[in-house]
This record gives C-alpha cells, sequence and structure tokens, in this order.
C-alpha cells in the first residue's frame, strides 16, 4: 500500500474517532450545566459513567474479537450512526432511567463495535518503526477534530447564553444536538471512503477454533501485562482530568463560560502532546517517554491540589494546559508499546481487547471512587484526594514503563542474536 493512501485511511480513522466519542462525554466541559438540565446530582452522574465504564471492560475483548473478524468500515460507520441517533433521544432531557439506558447502548456502540477496530487499523496501516508516530497522529488527530467541534460547541453555547430568552439548558441542548449530527453525517463518509475487504471466511474459522489457545499466548506474555498496568495508570491520570470543570467551576468559583474556555483550551493540547509523544517515542524509546510523561503528569497534578479561589485564571489556565499536554501525550504513546509485545498478527484484535480490558479499568472504578471521595470529603479536600490518589498511581506506571522498556530490549536483543544464528 502506497504512503498517500496509508495517511488517507489512517486520516479517516482519525475523524471517526473524533467524532464518536464527545457526545457521550460532554461533561467534560459542561458537567455543572448538565447536572442542572437533567436534574441529577454528581454522584448520579459519576455512578453513570462507572455503568459506561463496566459496559466498555465487558466489551473489551469481544470488540477484538469482532475486530479479528468484520470490516472497520462496518463496525465504525454502525458506530457512528448508532451514537449519533441516541444523542437525539438523550436531548429531550429524559428520565434518570432512559439517560441510564442511553449510557449503556453508548458503551456498545463506543466500545464494542468500535474501539478494537480503530486500533487495530491503526496498527496495521503503521509499519514497524512507525507504530509511535501513527498512534500519536491518531491520538492527536482525534484530539484536533474534538477540539474543533468543542470550540463550535462552545461557541454554540456562549451565543445562546447571550440571548435574553435562552436558559443554560436550552443551550446545552442546542449543543447535544450539534455533537449528533456531526456523528450520524460522519458515518456515510467512513461508509465510503474505508476499503470494504474484511477478513476471509477461512482465516475467521481458523481464528475461532484457535481462541483459546490464543487467549493463552496473550497471558503468558509478560510485556502485554506490563503495558497494560502502564496503560491503566496513564489512563487513570487522564480520567482525572474529566473532574476539572466541576472543579473550576465548583470550587474555585470560576463561571461556566470560563471553564468552559478552559477546558476547551486543555483539548488543543491533544493534538501537540500526543503528536510530539509519538514522534518522540520512535526516536527516544516509547517506553522511556512514557515514563517522563507519566512521572511529570503526577507532578502536576500535586501542583493543582496546591491551587485556591486566589489562584489566578492565568496560572490555573497554565497548570491545566500542562496537564493537558502530558496526559494527552501519555495517550498517544501507550498503544505504541503493543508493537513491540511481541503478538501474532492473527491475535492482535483480541491482544487490543486484552489489554484495553486493563488499561480502561478506571472507567469502572474512577466514578465510584470520585463520588465517594467527594461525599465523604465535600469541598475541595475531596478533590486534592481524588488528584493525589492519581498521581501516585501515575509514580507507579512511570517506574513500571522503565521496566517495560528493560524487558522488550531483551526481547528485541534474543530476537537479533536469533536472527543471526
Amino acid at each position: 500500500m502506497s504512503p498517500a493512501k496509508r495517511y488517507g485511511q489512517l486520516a479517516l480513522v482519525i475523524i471517526a474517532g473524533g467524532a464518536v466519542y464527545p457526545l457521550v462525554y460532554l461533561r467534560q466541559n459542561f458537567e455543572i450545566t448538565l447536572l442542572e438540565a437533567f436534574g441529577i446530582s454528581g454522584v448520579e452522574l459519576r455512578d453513570i459513567f462507572s455503568l459506561l465504564g463496566m459496559i466498555f471492560v465487558l466489551t473489551y475483548v469481544p470488540s477484538g474479537w469482532l475486530a479479528d473478524r468484520f470490516s472497520p468500515r462496518k463496525l465504525m460507520a454502525f458506530s457512528l450512526a448508532a451514537t449519533g441517533l441516541l444523542g437525539f433521544w438523550y436531548v429531550t432531557l429524559p428520565a434518570l432511567w432512559a439517560v441510564q439506558t442511553i449510557f449503556l447502548c453508548w458503551g456498545l456502540t463506543t466500545g464494542l463495535t468500535f474501539w478494537a477496530a480503530m486500533i487495530k487499523s491503526v496498527s496495521l496501516l503503521a509499519r514497524h518503526n512507525e507504530q509511535g508516530k501513527f498512534f500519536g497522529l491518531l491520538d492527536g488527530g482525534r484530539g484536533l477534530i474534538e477540539a474543533l467541534l468543542a470550540s463550535v460547541a462552545l461557541m454554540i453555547f456562549a451565543y445562546s447564553m447571550d440571548q435574553v430568552d435562552v436558559s443554560s439548558t436550552r443551550a446545552l441542548q442546542r449543543v447535544i444536538v450539534f455533537y449528533s449530527l456531526v456523528s450520524v453525517l460522519m458515518a456515510p463518509v467512513i461508509w465510503f471512503g474505508l476499503p470494504k475487504e474484511g477478513p476471509s471466511e477461512a482465516e475467521t474459522a481458523g481464528r475461532s477454533l484457535r481462541l483459546g489457545y490464543s487467549l493463552g499466548l496473550l497471558a503468558r506474555n509478560r510485556s502485554l501485562w506490563l503495558a497494560a498496568i502502564c496503560m491503566l495508570t496513564g489512563y487513570q491520570l487522564f480520567w482525572a482530568t474529566y473532574s476539572f470543570s466541576g472543579y473550576l467551576q465548583g470550587e474555585l468559583g470560576l463561571s461556566a463560560v470560563v471553564v468552559g474556555s478552559v477546558t476547551v483550551a486543555k483539548l488543543w493540547m491533544r493534538p501537540i502532546g500526543a503528536t510530539i509523544a509519538g514522534f518522540s517515542g520512535d526516536f527516544f524509546g516509547q517506553e522511556r517517554v512514557l515514563a517522563v510523561l507519566l512521572f511529570s503528569s503526577s507532578m502536576m497534578f500535586l501542583v493543582l491540589t496546591q491551587t485556591s479561589p486566589e489562584t489566578g485564571v492565568v496560572l490555573l489556565l497554565t497548570i491545566v494546559l500542562t496537564v493537558g499536554l502530558l496526559t494527552y501525550g501519555i495517550r498517544g504513546i501507550f498503544w505504541a508499546t503493543l508493537e513491540r509485545a511481541n503478538v501474532d498478527l492473527r491475535t492482535k484484535g483480541l491482544a487490543i481487547g486484552a489489554l484495553s480490558f486493563i488499561g480502561y479499568a478506571p472507567d469502572v472504578y474512577q466514578p465510584w471512587l470520585s463520588a465517594r471521595l467527594m461525599d465523604a470529603f465535600p469541598g475541595k479536600l475531596g478533590f486534592d484526594l481524588y488528584y493525589l490518589w492519581a498521581a501516585v498511581f501515575g509514580v507507579v506506571g512511570a517506574l513500571l514503563a522503565l521496566v517495560l522498556g528493560r524487558l522488550n530490549g531483551q526481547i528485541d536483543s534474543r530476537t537479533t542474536n536469533d536472527g543471526e544464528l
């Protein structure tokens, strides 16, 4: 496949990844308004995200199974269309049980049928020495798409709030409609833009017969386990950034528009942080760069615990943007460690599912943990403990990333020596 064709297909995958998730994670920029519009508490919202995370975790391995058998074009197009259509139900501000149902379905449309298909597509498009670059471009590109969409959404929200007869709830509904339309309209673009071919029936049957054996091979892969734990600690740091909106507005007293502006500005760090991390990983070593990012991000969360209502907006913006740059850098590089885990191509989808099952476990327990912390320690103390928890795990992840780098280096050395023999 020519470089132009590979990069063209990568661009389409990036667009799909950037368009499907913003609607699900609307709380990142509008948490307080979301609570008011739906008439739910912060604990109820976090419990909803725990439900979403549980669906993700339960479907990661089946998602990998699907990615080994069906065309990414079909899986991604379905996911985009279904996610957007659910948004049109969401915009009616239904009862709590309906919101829970919507998020359960979103867990299926953005997890089961989408996630592993996207990751495997990029893994196969990238050559061995391009994994960091391609995954950096994936996460950075997705971030660019999300930042562009978020900027438009914020303009819609701010413009609506300036109108005398429009409430914050009505402004939020307009944002939901915008995101829903984008997701639905991107479905045919992916359907016609990505190649039609998928795995052959013979390959599919063979894989099905070897499913148990393949899972056994993955379970014995030490590099894969270490990579999964590093991913877990990094994703835990990233998950903590979802609370920035509530922290800045609820504890530091910033207005909804200012908070939205700060958190949207953070989204613009994603294309920068992820792309730089990806290219740096190919040059300096993925595990070494990952360790530096994990440790630095942990230190910034400790700095965040020292802020107060007297802290200036400029300093808060600097802290938030730095955390965004580092955590998006982590996300931009940790999937590149999969290439050095020595996983058979025929089971790569399963490996992605297994890695996601462990690495994205914070989707389940982070919302539950934060909700209980905020309830037991109301106010700023709850947020401080939450950020401290994330920082400790980030330091552990940095140490394990160095161990992973040493282990992969030994594997590469043995492989090279065997080849020479």
